[in-house]
């Protein structure tokens, strides 16, 4: 009886100084407009568990481009508008921290990929080896016959089977085998890949364990000290697994690397590079980062492709108008007597576009990852209080009509002609000095699946029993990450010349 009264007690004098710590920060300034929540909660039971970013949108008409809403005291600051983001990247020293994420940060221990990580100098680090692998054209130039052999092993796993069902494990073997090669030298194997399954599900657990709402720690982090074993805590236990595959994730291809580099085998990769071009003598923490950069460079790649190679062969099964165009304009630039190169990019505008409107049309990360206020600040004139949780709605800004009109609709003419649409590259890759750092390697990646792909197949309307066309939809599945729902589509040789090209690589 006595711990129950100290327990309500300690709750009651929490909820108090939650009161009056909260009112202390708004008296520093006007907050932004949003919804009114309820004492202590706030917002808790407003905020839906799927598709957040539609809802946002929908708040966004009442309250602005720029709104503030309350999770048991927690401030966040939702973006709906471009302008107001810019704004968050002019003044992105003060923008560019991370919320501490407990279950897929602490528990699970993404904390030490880079997408997660807190600003301060560890970040840093780890941006300059991203810059100096993958910051540059000329750096990804390098690995352009990598993406290149990758990309048409792809081209002949999908010839030999082509069904819907193998399309998405295609894909994932195309980014693993261009991913794993550039950064630990390692060739992905035929079949199952022991690499490629741990990897897999390391992502599987960093979407599930990122995602909104998901787990309670998350809204409040003193459960994570509670006794494993009581009810309520088995994500504990969860978190326990999955940490084991998170580290395993960053250590056993990294020592693959290593091993390679002691026999005196190993390809050129990010590791070893990274490694051989350092004057230092290894300092643990130099490996250390090197080690957790590289983990960062699958971890930010690999799904986020896959979502996007997998949008375009929807898109090109929707808009078959834009599929032959696209075809086209191959047929005059390159001939049908080989392949189309990364090297014929600035010779093809309408594949370009494509590309281009491929990152708009289906938005991978639609509220990206939260950043976090380092000191208080005023945007627009509002106040947004130190720790304060800014969430930018991409899938919004991308899908604004007064941006982007009919946009629901995948048409690259939108970014061709003397007055193009605002160049969705300063949008779907994040703001201020969390920008994707990985941004390059990914785009050249998907650029390379889609000119080949296009080049030698084309994407039809699976049929049903009854030999009628299956029309999909353009859905997306809810997550950190999200990809198409699964959808039905033919993939055909265009030609006899078309698949002599493939089964010759």
């Amino acid at each position: 009886m006595l711990e129950s009264f100290h327990t309500l007690l300690i709750l009651v004098l929490g909820a108090i100084g939650l009161y009056y710590y909260i009112a202390k920060k708004q008296s520093r300034g006007r907050l932004p407009p949003g919804p009114k929540g309820l004492p202590i909660i706030g917002n808790l039971i407003d905020v839906p568990i799927e598709q957040e970013w539609e809802t946002y949108a929908e708040w966004g008409r009442k309250w602005g481009g720029i709104f503030h809403i309350s999770l048991m005291g927690q401030s966040m600051i939702i973006v709906n508008s471009v302008n107001v983001m810019d704004e968050f990247d002019r003044q992105g020293a003060n923008y560019s921290d991370r919320p501490v994420l407990q279950m897929g940060g602490e528990l699970v221990g993404f904390k030490n990929l880079l997408g997660l990580m807190q600003y301060g100098p560890i970040f840093r680090a780890y941006r300059k080896h991203f810059s100096r692998f993958v910051g540059s054209q000329k750096g990804i130039h390098l690995l352009h016959p990598i993406i290149e052999e990758e990309t048409h092993k792809f081209l002949k796993r999908t010839s030999e089977n082509s069904s819907a069902g193998k399309l998405i494990g295609n894909l994932r073997k195309l980014a693993g085998g261009i991913i794993l090669q550039v950064t630990y030298g390692y060739k992905v194997k035929d079949g199952q890949d022991d690499f490629v399954n741990l990897i897999e599900k390391s992502n599987e657990n960093l979407s599930t364990a990122l995602t909104p709402g998901a787990f309670l720690v998350d809204v409040f982090p003193w459960l994570k000290y509670m006794p494993e074993g009581l009810p309520g805590t088995s994500f504990l236990k969860l978190a326990r697994e999955w940490r084991k595959t998170t580290e395993a994730t960053a250590n056993l291809p990294y020592a693959y690397a290593e091993s390679q580099m002691a026999a005196g085998t190993a390809s050129a990769s990010f590791v070893s590079t990274g490694l051989e071009d350092s004057e230092a003598s290894y300092s643990p923490e130099y490996l250390h980062n090197l080690k957790w950069t590289a983990a960062s460079l699958y971890a930010g790649g690999a799904d986020t492709t896959v979502s996007t190679e997998s949008a375009f062969f929807l898109a090109m099964v929707l808009y078959p108008e834009v599929q032959k165009k696209a075809q086209a304009e191959i047929d005059a630039v390159v001939g049908s007597d080989r392949l189309p190169t990364l090297a014929d990019m600035p010779h093809l505008p309408y594949l370009n576009a494509i590309m281009t409107e491929l990152l708009r049309w289906h938005t991978v990360a639609p509220l990206g990852i939260p950043h976090a206020a380092v000191e208080d600040g005023y945007i627009n004139g509002y106040f947004i209080p130190k720790g304060a949780v800014i969430v930018a709605n991409l899938w919004k800004m991308l899908h604004d009509p007064e941006t982007y009109p009919e946009p629901f609709k995948f048409d690259p003419e939108r970014h061709l002609g003397p007055t193009p649409q605002r160049n969705v590259r300063e949008i779907c890759f994040g703001f201020g000095r969390r920008i994707c750092p990985g941004m390059l390697l990914a785009e050249t990646s998907v650029y390379s699946c889609i000119i080949k792909s296009l080049a030698v197949f084309n994407i039809e309307k699976a049929l049903d029993s009854d030999g009628i066309p299956i029309t999909p939809v353009h859905q997306t599945a809810n997550g950190l990450l999200c990809f198409p729902k699964p959808y039905e589509c033919a993939i055909k040789p265009r030609s006899e010349k078309a698949y002599s090209l493939i089964t010759e690589l």
